[in-house]
């Protein structure tokens, strides 16, 4: 697979990319821990902006537009820095299928749904990922392992999650049953995308979420043209900065991050960050909306810190610690 490339002084030379041989479970780092929890704190960002931004933007162009700003952010970063996008077929069809599944169909879908289903059962049911991602690895892929431990973090995590919405939240499932349906497919497609973004561990994950990020803008735009007629649009001003921020700050930090995390973290461990997000979006939604502070928000962080140790503790840290007890 093509590895993209970087000028030095007069000469294309290829750019180096750590590959997930460089950060085996056993010789994880703090620091591979804190790319986690910035991504978390990247995408938990999502929640509140969206909010403010679809407030006046509709669900299409605003997707389309934090996407072509987060690509033209990153490819002027890789400007900058002399790295090349690749230009052959075989890349953009891997950048292209990556969007798709991690992405635009998932994202679309969402927002569809959201239209039937509240917010509160919405988090629920988009935090079954990591379980998704654990059944689709234990079950197929089989690509790395897939202990009873991550499981029973991935139940965990997601009982805390109930926990932080709100037990009331599961007394409105059924009601729309397609709805929800819908999005537990969508939670499927974001698992498979963890699992396929392996492929794309030989690309500098600037370079994989810049072209990413700049094939789902570009599809969505000619729809958000003929759907949406943008130019007839009064967006406000806090609907235009949530579109730049959360651009930039969860779409091009956050996408290249999520790669960083998959080549040295693989796809169980990335997949944590899922419920890391849900505390941090309650956090910044009390913050910059005004909203009330769940009564069970305690408890459920309980239950999310206990899943993520259990999804992140590597298994021969498990061992070693159980030996000396």
């Amino acid at each position: 697979m093509p590895k993209s490339t970087a000028k030095t002084g007069g000469v294309t030379a290829p750019e180096k990319v750590p590959t997930s041989s460089t950060s085996a479970p056993g010789a994880r780092g703090w620091r591979d821990y804190a790319l986690l929890l910035a991504l978390a704190c990247c995408w938990s960002s999502t929640y509140p902006l969206t909010k403010i931004g679809l407030g006046s933007i509709p669900p299409v162009t605003f997707i389309s537009a934090r996407s072509l700003v987060a690509a033209a952010f990153l490819l002027i970063v890789l400007r900058i820095h002399g790295i090349r996008i690749p230009t052959d077929l075989k890349a953009w069809k891997l950048f292209a299928f990556q969007q798709t599944i991690n992405s635009t169909i998932p994202f679309l879908v969402i927002t569809w749904a959201q239209l039937y289903v509240p917010a509160s059962n919405t988090v629920v049911l988009a935090s079954t990922t990591p379980i998704f991602a654990f059944l689709i690895t234990w079950a197929i892929t089989r690509h790395e392992p897939a202990s009873l431990l991550k499981l029973v973090g991935a139940i965990l995590g997601l009982a805390g999650t109930v926990a932080i919405i709100g037990l009331d939240a599961l007394s409105g499932f059924g009601k729309e049953i397609f709805a929800e349906i819908a999005i537990l497919l969508a939670t499927v497609s974001f698992a498979c995308a963890t699992i396929f973004g392996l492929r794309l561990s030989d690309y500098d994950p600037m370079v994989v979420a810049a072209g990413s990020l700049l094939f789902g803008g570009t599809v969505l735009l000619p729809v958000a043209l003929i759907v949406d007629h943008p130019w007839t649009l009064h967006p406000t001003p806090q609907a235009l900065v949530a579109t730049v921020v959360m651009g930039i700050f969860s779409s091009a930090f956050g996408l290249m991050l999520f790669y960083m995390c998959l080549t040295r973290l693989g796809t169980l461990t990335t997949n944590a960050q899922g419920y890391l997000r849900i505390p941090i979006g309650v956090a910044l939604s009390v913050i910059l909306l005004g909203e009330s502070v769940p009564s069970n928000l305690a408890l459920g962080l309980v239950l999310v810190m206990a899943g993520v140790a259990a999804m992140t503790v590597p298994g021969e840290a498990v061992k070693r610690w159980l030996r000396r007890l």
